[in-house]
């Protein structure tokens, strides 16, 4: 009896200085468990199960961090940042470097194909090759580049007006553009802005490209795809000489048959950094051929000039020019290949796309094939009344 009150004492005791250290450090309520009920079903905890199934749906539903995705038809407004660019149908088909060059204006070829070799270029995520062609619908990564932006030309309403009152003809698909002697078909090479970028402007249109070029001092009839199935047919029409172009040009002294020029052509450079053309029979020159047809020979300014009528079958650069200073009667007014000191002056190269037409391969279009650009005033004025009446009609 004595033993057990003595350890009943002893557990008082303890028990006690439990309740003063508890008092003392009240322990935190616990959080209540949470419930695990078992589909009888499955025999699986569905608890788990429903935590497991908020994880990933939280996850399919993170934003993406990467920059949103912008058409490509839209142009790229920073270069310094990762961009997205989804094809559309202006681009479907394309070559992906061809694709690139079109954005990326200034960046040197060979330094977008070691972007394209390093990986800084993807597909739908993947590495691409240089001749890969786009789909509709692809996404196209482009790693951030140092590359200027050049702002937007500035176009007066009076240049806007002026421009679009010289277009030929216009449909869904293509305008023809009579372009004004001294303006350069596209911006480079000391040139701000060019014929498209200025097109781009006043007409407010997300796509339009040149389908070929004219020099800066020719005037005349110049083709602007508004779609890239446009584009693509027109420039396999040329490269096939489905596209016939005639060119007016008045040149010095009297050029006293028809004839056909075939002369292959090499291109080089001055010392200058000045691209020049010259009339070459070296394995590097390119087969051109040149048919002329004399409309008229008059004198002016005491000189005898002859007005030309050109059809080139090739379209080398500076073709007609150089073929016809080789024959001895280079163009008036060219400031390159024009060599008589005593040549008749004039304010302009008398050089103009003057017709220009179409393969009639779909007779159900409602678009002509046949264009004519119009006489300018600063050409006109050198040609007597009697030859400028066979040019009224037009």
């Amino acid at each position: 009896m004595v033993n057990y009150t003595k350890s009943f004492a002893k557990r008082l005791q303890k028990n006690a200085k439990t309740m003063k250290n508890f008092q003392k450090n009240p322990k935190k309520p616990s959080k209540p468990a949470k419930s695990t009920n078992i589909n009888p079903k499955h025999g699986q905890n569905s608890s788990i199960r429903q935590s497991s199934v908020q994880h990933q749906s939280h996850a399919k539903s993170t934003p993406n961090k990467h920059r949103p995705n912008q058409s490509a038809d839209v142009a790229i407004d920073d270069f310094g940042r990762v961009n997205y660019l989804t094809v559309t149908a202006n681009q479907a088909g394309q070559r992906i470097d061809n694709f690139l060059l079109a954005r990326l204006k200034g960046l040197p070829r060979s330094h977008l194909y070691k972007l394209i070799r390093d990986d800084e270029i993807r597909i739908n995520g993947k590495r691409c090759k240089p001749h890969m062609k786009l789909e509709i619908g692809d996404v196209v990564r482009i790693a951030p580049i140092r590359l200027t932006v050049k702002d937007e030309p500035v176009v007066s309403d009076t240049f806007a007006k002026g421009l679009l009152a010289r277009i030929v003809h216009e449909d869904d698909g293509l305008i023809v553009l009579n372009k004004p002697h001294g303006m350069a078909v596209h911006g480079g090479s000391g040139e701000s802005f060019g014929v498209i970028e200025a097109m781009r402007v006043v007409s407010e249109k997300k796509y339009l490209e040149l389908i070929h070029r004219i020099d800066k001092d020719t005037s005349g009839l110049l083709l602007i795809a508004k779609k890239r199935s446009t584009l693509k047919q027109l420039q396999d029409d040329f490269r096939h000489k489905n596209i016939h172009k005639q060119y007016l040009c008045l040149v010095d002294g009297y050029v006293n048959k028809d004839q056909v020029i075939d002369a292959s052509l090499l291109r080089y450079t001055l010392a200058s950094g000045e691209r020049r053309v010259r009339v070459s029979k070296g394995e590097n020159a390119k087969p051109s051929l040149t048919k002329i047809k004399v409309l008229a020979q008059f004198e002016l300014d005491g000189q005898p000039v002859s007005l030309v009528l050109a059809m080139p079958a090739t379209g080398r650069t500076h073709q007609i020019r150089v073929h016809m200073a080789s024959i001895g009667h280079a163009l008036l007014g060219d400031d390159k290949y024009q060599k008589n000191q005593t040549a008749a002056i004039v304010g302009r190269l008398c050089l103009h796309a003057w017709q220009l037409n179409l393969p009639n391969d779909d007779a159900s279009s409602e678009r002509p094939v046949h264009f004519v650009a119009k006489l300018p005033d600063d050409f006109a004025k050198h040609l007597p009344a009697s030859v400028l009446e066979r040019f009224e009609h037009d």
